[in-house]
């Protein structure tokens, strides 16, 4: 059995900053494992090869949830499984969430969250193209940027987007007001910026950092009420590290409440249920998940204008491949989305409420956990989502087995509140559309179609077609209560020398993507682990 300080399970946006971080100390010895193998797939660092990389086994997880909807669909929630985690397959947009997010996730009793703390984390973090300032970095180790322009088609979404009173920015974390423009993204002269990228391949050479591979954690190894390493298997071999400092998962709100689960801490009688002898009641984790449900428009064009004929046909790919290797541009070299806008779906509203995301593509309809397919004739994809739930779901084990499936119940739409919101968040993109100069462009509506009107055909349709966000978050939420799974030092209740540091502990959602705000939280947790804070 081999013996570490720091024991940190999983690595993607939370696990390779704090692989980073930890072993800048030569005295301190980490292991970084990481279920997936090296982030070698040239598809990684191609921005738009990430339609390709969600639908591939090899390199995703795919979780299916409980049947829900109108049709009992099955949806199957992806994750990364290489370096980098869900960094290396994600659409790379990134956002920082809004100021009131974070001091509301102080002023619920974690001190040390608040927006004048995370602020020169993010600052420290970044090396933003559009240079530093007061509210951005540009000497960190993640390189992020933006563009300028576009081509017509998308020159005329931002300015239909000005029309309805929102601001142009060039960078959309600088306010939190309404505003339109071209998506940040973590991408630098046409190539994804990973995690892997940023924070752990330029320091793989330390003696002290080990990395395992292929290692599927299956539970933490407890003894006498504290975390003293972490077992699971390396292929058909099981394997055991011990953590004389501290086990840390950074595994993701899917994984690690699976994790914390096997090992006995959660509800007893849900433990109980699974054939997992409880250890440690900690009755919500798994419990009070949080998640984007995506509503999807598309719209067909009345000219050959976007990406369908590139993307569609082998030959228009070839052409696409052919300028991204000559210049790292086109198509290829994009994020998912090149538009990204928050808006208010009422004019009453303190801030927004709502983000859209648009491309000059559009997909046929998506098989479960399969590749996103281009439709050939043009069309153009806003997608949008209310950003700040009230609908919980959860997931929990369903056997001490751990290959047994999660159980995975969505929990959308389970308030008026988010069902309203939702059906006005649809209501903004058709607005939108509907809004010269960009009308003109617009032939007709064909997804999900001119016909459906009411909120309840909007939710049902959202249902159907739409998708999750990816950014669940709050299975293993963060808070001063006695019941909440971690406190504001990251710390799991009821169990010494186990943290965790991913997008679990965030008990609601930022507004916005989550890979930014995930690695600012492992920078942040670092210093919280050294005691540098």
């Amino acid at each position: 059995m081999s013996r570490f300080d720091y024991v940190i399970v999983g690595a993607g946006s939370a696990g390779c900053v704090l692989a980073n971080r930890l072993s800048a100390d030569p005295a301190t010895e980490v292991l970084l494992i990481e279920a997936g193998g090296e982030d070698t797939d040239p598809r990684i660092a191609m921005p738009r090869g990430f339609g390709e990389l969600l639908g591939d086994p090899a390199m995703a997880w795919h979780y299916p949830t409980r049947p829900f909807g109108p049709t009992e669909q099955v949806e199957h929630w992806v994750r990364g499984r290489t370096l980098g985690g869900s960094s290396s397959v994600n659409g790379m947009l990134y956002n920082r969430g809004h100021r009131a997010d974070h001091d509301a996730l102080a002023t619920a009793g974690n001190p040390g969250w608040s927006w004048d703390d995370m602020l020169p984390v993010f600052r420290s973090i970044e090396d933003n193209s559009l240079g530093g300032s007061p509210v951005r970095g540009a000497d960190g180790p993640l390189q992020i940027s933006t563009v300028e322009s576009g081509d017509p088609l998308l020159e005329d979404v931002i300015t239909a987007g000005t029309e309805l009173g929102w601001q142009r920015v060039q960078d959309l974390n600088e306010t939190d007001e309404e505003r339109i423009g071209y998506a940040m993204a973590t991408i630098r002269d046409g190539r994804r910026c990973s995690a892997a990228d940023a924070f752990l391949h330029p320091v793989r050479g330390r003696p002290n950092l080990s990395i395992a591979l292929h290692t599927e954690i299956d539970r933490v190894v407890l003894e006498d009420g504290r975390a003293v390493g972490v077992r699971g298997r390396q292929g058909e071999r099981a394997v055991e590290h011990a953590a004389g400092q501290e086990v840390i998962l950074s595994a993701g709100a899917i994984a690690t409440p699976r994790i914390l689960q096997l090992s006995g801490i959660g509800d007893h009688d849900a433990l109980a249920a699974a054939g997992v002898r409880p250890q440690v009641e900690s009755p919500h984790v798994g419990a009070r998940m949080r998640e984007h449900r995506v509503f999807m428009l598309q719209v067909r064009l009345r000219e050959e204008l976007g990406y369908n004929h590139l993307l569609s046909s082998p030959e228009g790919q070839q052409e696409a491949m052919q300028e991204y290797q000559c210049t790292g541009g086109g198509p290829m070299g994009a994020p998912s989305f090149d538009i990204v806008g928050f808006f208010r779906t009422h004019p009453e509203l303190d801030r927004p409420d709502a983000q859209l995301q648009i491309a000059p593509y559009s997909i046929q309809p998506l098989a479960a956990g399969g590749s996103m397919q281009i439709e050939s004739d043009p069309g153009l994809i806003a997608i949008g989502y209310q950003l700040r739930p009230e609908s919980t779901g959860s997931i929990h084990i369903t056997s001490g087995d751990p290959h047994a499936p999660l159980d995975i119940d969505p929990g959308y739409f389970s308030t008026a509140h988010d069902r309203t919101t939702s059906a006005a968040v649809f209501r903004g993109l058709r607005r939108l559309l509907a809004t010269e100069p960009l009308a003109q462009r617009i032939e007709h509506e064909t997804v999900p179609g001119p016909g459906v009107r009411t909120e309840q055909e909007i939710i049902e349709a959202g249902l159907v077609e739409g998708g999750s966000g990816y950014h669940a978050s709050g299975t293993a939420g963060m808070g001063p209560r006695d019941d909440d799974v971690v406190d504001a030092r990251l710390r799991v209740r009821g169990v010494s020398g186990l943290r965790v540091a991913d997008a679990s502990v965030l008990p609601v959602p930022v507004s916005g993507n989550l890979n930014g705000p995930v690695a600012a939280l492992a920078w942040r947790a670092a210093d919280l682990i050294t005691g540098g804070d």
